[in-house]
Order: structure tokens, then C-alpha cells, then sequence
């Protein structure tokens, strides 16, 4: 098995990360984010740069961050999927706008408002480092985690299965 392959055992979360730009609201599915501070609350998601998500996230410096719970695992399922590679994608969803006016998933978890105060290039990906200013509670539950998941984002369109 190839080294890369051995990233799999690494367990993280599973978001849906949002950007809005004018009349352009769009979702991804994210699994490479956490929490880098307590005081501010700091939150870091890499993002590929050959994502649609990258270019509005850069151009807006803001993005909104939906914890998926097992409940809404249906979140997972479509912005996992080609369909949501659409540039407007979050028509078929319930969303609330933050303050800043990004798109929060209404079914999440929680759902949280972020202003990006640092990026760095991190390979094909871009760490976006950003503020929570805002913080709405959605539905309670469990989060879902990518050991929830039959597959592994590894990178660069790159998917393997448990």
C-alpha cells in the first residue's frame, strides 16, 4: 500500500464549507479542518485551489463552516457528489445567513461564521485561517466523522475506501 494510502487512519470531522460571493452561494464537503485556537476561537480549513470554493473564499476572505451530523448525513452524500460542483449549489438546501451574509446550512449541527485573517500555501491546498464571529446552534446530535464515511478524501481528487 502506498504511504499516502496510510493517511486514511487519520479521523477527522465532516463539514460543509460555504462561501457567498454576489448573487454565487456554494457548498463543499470539507473533512480538513480544525480548531488552531481558543482565545480568539481560530479555525483552519484547507481548501484545493483548484476548487470553486478556493477562488470565493480568497476573493471574500470569509467562509461559513456547517457541522454535519449523522442525522444530516444527506448534507455529506451531495456535496461529496458531482452535483455539487455546480457554482450555485445550495438552491436544493434550507440555509440562514450569518450576519457577514455567508450561507449556513439550516440542518447542520452548528453552523459558524468565519472571517479568514491568514492563508498559506500548503501544497495544492490553501490553509485558510479564520476568525468565528458568529455561531448558530442547529439540530443536536452526534457529528459525523470520516469513520462514519466508506471513503477518504486523500487530496488532489484523490478518494480511497476504508
Amino acid at each position: 500500500m502506498a504511504l499516502i494510502e496510510e493517511l486514511k487512519e487519520i479521523t477527522n470531522g465532516i463539514y460543509v464549507l460555504t462561501a457567498r460571493r454576489g448573487d454565487v452561494r456554494h457548498g463543499m464537503s470539507s473533512s480538513w479542518v480544525t480548531q488552531v485556537s481558543g482565545e480568539p476561537p481560530l479555525l483552519a480549513a484547507s481548501i484545493d485551489r483548484a476548487h470553486i470554493s478556493h477562488g470565493l473564499v480568497r476573493a471574500t476572505r470569509r467562509f461559513g463552516l456547517s457541522v454535519v451530523g449523522t442525522r444530516s448525513r444527506r448534507l455529506e452524500d451531495f456535496f461529496y457528489s458531482k452535483a455539487a460542483k455546480a457554482e450555485n449549489n445550495l438552491g436544493g438546501f434550507a440555509t440562514v445567513d450569518a450576519p457577514s451574509g455567508v450561507p449556513l446550512l439550516v440542518d447542520a449541527l452548528v453552523g459558524f461564521d468565519c472571517a479568514v485573517e491568514a492563508e498559506h500555501e500548503a501544497g495544492d491546498h490553501t490553509l485558510f485561517v479564520a476568525r468565528v464571529e458568529w455561531a448558530r446552534r442547529g439540530e443536536r446530535g452526534r457529528p459525523l466523522t470520516s469513520l462514519d464515511l466508506e471513503y477518504v478524501y486523500l487530496g488532489t481528487g484523490r478518494i480511497v475506501k476504508r
